[in-house]
């Protein structure tokens, strides 16, 4: 593979980045604002007759559309921007992994530590649910699972590249992954827990809004795991395709 600038991936990683940012978008959109949508009502039903739509300074239909297509894009081009620089540190140091498919553990890796794992612990819940006043606690401890998390990954990393001479990669592997579990187990249990929300709130719209909302971080990282794949291996290897057409005949 030929040597390439970290800056030169950092923009295809933005790049990808936004491609995610759409695909988030579409998901979010179609699965997610009708369940926004279900729980204002709710909200609104509940707050004896004050309207809050005269009192929000932007409307509903400019939160769902461009306030939301805004804010997943820039968040898949943050995104996008770090899990390239990742990319680069990781590329040659997971084993014999080419760019699609060191790409691919970034992707899956980050999901994993930064959206998964705290989710479980913390899950999304749609508006209505939660106490305004515990909002600066509750995002503290959502933080503080998400570094947890990539912590103890990293942790896993190392455990297993010291494991890997002694007991092979396949073993040790496993062995860091069982530890990944166990710490983050751990972790759970140490944690306060949220239950914050009302009893008579509808547990099918609470389920529908969280499967929603983990499936917009799945449609964000499989897309740009398949896009800067895609992108990582053109700029690192861009003569290969033409070299192979140009071969002699025998």
């Amino acid at each position: 593979m030929n040597r390439i600038s970290p800056r030169v991936l950092l923009i295809r990683g933005m790049l990808a980045g936004l491609l995610a940012g759409v695909a988030a978008f579409l998901v979010a959109y179609v699965l997610g604002e009708s369940k926004v949508d279900a729980a204002i009502a709710i909200e609104e039903a509940a707050s004896a007759g004050h309207d809050h739509a005269e009192d929000a300074p932007v409307s509903r239909a400019l939160q769902a559309t461009a306030g939301l297509g805004t804010g997943t894009l820039l968040y898949g081009v943050a995104l996008g921007g770090i899990a390239a620089l990742v990319f680069c540190y990781a590329l040659g140091r997971l084993g014999r992994f080419g760019p699609r498919a060191t790409a691919a553990l970034v992707s899956g890796g980050l999901f994993l530590t930064v959206n998964l794992v705290p989710f479980l612990k913390y899950p999304a819940n749609p508006p209505a649910v939660g106490d305004p006043d515990t909002v600066v606690r509750r995002t503290t401890l959502f933080v503080l699972m998400i570094a947890l998390s990539m912590l103890l990954a990293a942790g896993a990393l190392i455990l297993g590249r010291r494991l890997a001479p002694s007991l092979g990669n396949w073993n040790a592997s496993i062995a860091a992954s069982l530890s990944f579990v166990v710490a983050v187990g751990i972790a759970y249990a140490l944690l306060p827990g949220i239950n914050e929300v009302p009893a008579d709130f509808p547990a099918a719209l609470i389920w529908q809004f969280r499967l929603a909302s983990l499936g917009i971080q799945v449609a964000l990282w499989t897309t740009f795991g398949l896009a800067f794949g895609f992108l990582a291996e053109r700029a690192i290897a861009p003569a290969a395709a033409p070299q192979e057409a140009v071969q002699p005949m025998s």
